[in-house]
């Protein structure tokens, strides 16, 4: 299994957390989707033998494509890759972008999956990040979307100044209110060179706290598992059969291409991106040239990947896998580096799998670092 990610870097509008690459400013719009149709077909050879399950639409804001232009870039997949009978398509959208009459088009269209950035429900914390929809917009796209799609995720964001717990459960509970069967939810972090830190510097929002943020974490994942879904990712909570397809290959270290300025690519061996600058990107990929730096892992490099992803899902980091994987000089690490969070009962081994507690997994990021392989020889 394989997967295809194409990064649409466009935004109507910046949101004042965000520090992933867009551009307000839709004058290359067209070159933009003439360049990523042309990567896709660059790259074939990357996947010969590969089927493709997943294609996936991030961003920037994807929904700021015509049907038009999605269907064209969908076409192009299909014309240059194995693609699977029944793959996986997500479009990640913005309610603001989601009209009756869009929702409608777009369920004609190969899209099978959305992924809708509500954030919150809240006028006062959409305004603190600079959204461009609202409240009602938000509920108005919900209530449209679930009559054409089975298959939707939402995002929510926690941690946010001024939001209450009881604030935040109403939050989700509005959102489970609609029947989503997948919802991703992440802290409000400050990003450097953000808007938000900027605000933050000059005493105009409050910072955001770490021990509201573990609450709402905590509410969360109570919430939802009480509601029948899987905490199957430290952000990710799907129903049975509704975990995204497209982002537990990423866990799990399958092989995927990244096409469009910044995307990432990873083939299992070596890394690679492409550069975060969509003029530079457009000339070229007009030349010919794919705009792409690599690194090739080293043996630690891939052990703290597995360490990082295995932790944060409900598969865990597998000791036999270590061992068969890495040796065991990288086993016995893992086992002394874990003995601090084994006693505190932040994480357990169970069946020969290292996962985080219901304590611990708030935590992980932090538990991973201690457990990476540093300044070990290859």
């Amino acid at each position: 299994m394989s997967g295809i990610y194409i990064h649409i870097p466009f935004c109507k509008q910046a949101c004042h957390y965000c520090d992933f690459h867009f551009s307000t400013s839709m004058k290359k719009k067209d070159d933009m989707v003439l360049a990523l149709a042309k990567e896709i077909g660059m790259r074939k050879n990357e996947f010969e033998n590969d089927v493709v399950e997943t294609i996936y639409f991030g961003g920037g804001t994807p929904s700021v494509l015509s049907n038009d232009e999605i269907n064209f870039l969908i076409a192009e997949v299909y014309k240059n890759y194995k693609v699977s009978e029944n793959p996986e398509i997500t479009l990640e959208a913005n309610p603001d972008d989601l009209s009756s009459e869009r929702i409608l088009e777009l369920s004609k269209s190969p899209i099978n999956r959305l992924s809708i950035g509500i954030q919150s429900f809240y006028e006062e914390d959409l305004k603190i990040m600079n959204r461009a929809h609202n409240s009602a917009e938000a509920k108005k796209c919900l209530e449209e979307a679930i009559k054409y799609f089975d298959n939707i995720s939402l995002d929510l964001i926690y941690g946010i100044p001024g939001l209450t717990d009881e604030m935040w459960k109403q939050n989700i509970d509005t959102a489970l209110s609609f029947d989503i069967p997948h919802i991703s939810s992440y802290a409000l972090t400050v990003e450097p060179k953000t808007a938000l830190k900027k605000l933050i510097d000059t005493g105009k929002i409050a910072e955001p706290q770490d021990e509201v943020a573990s609450n709402h974490f905590m509410i969360l994942v109570e919430t939802l598992q009480k509601n029948g879904f899987i905490h199957y990712e430290l952000s990710n909570f799907g129903k049975e059969n509704y975990f995204s397809k497209n982002n537990s290959a990423y866990w799990l270290g399958k092989k995927y291409i990244g096409i469009g300025p910044s995307a990432h690519s990873y083939d299992g061996k070596k890394r690679g991106w492409n550069i975060a600058n969509n003029t530079l990107y457009i000339k070229s990929i007009q030349e010919d040239v794919l705009p792409i730096e690599t690194e090739i892992l080293s043996k630690s490099d891939r052990y703290n990947e597995y360490i990082m992803t295995g932790l944060r899902t409900i598969w865990g980091v597998s000791l036999d896998r270590i061992e068969k994987e890495f040796g065991l000089d990288y086993l016995n690490y893992l086992l002394k580096q874990s003995e601090k969070f084994l006693s505190d009962k932040l994480v357990s081994i169970e069946n020969n799998i290292l996962k985080p507690t219901a304590k611990g997994k708030f935590l992980t990021d932090g538990i991973a670092s201690d457990l990476f392989y540093l300044n070990l020889e290859e």
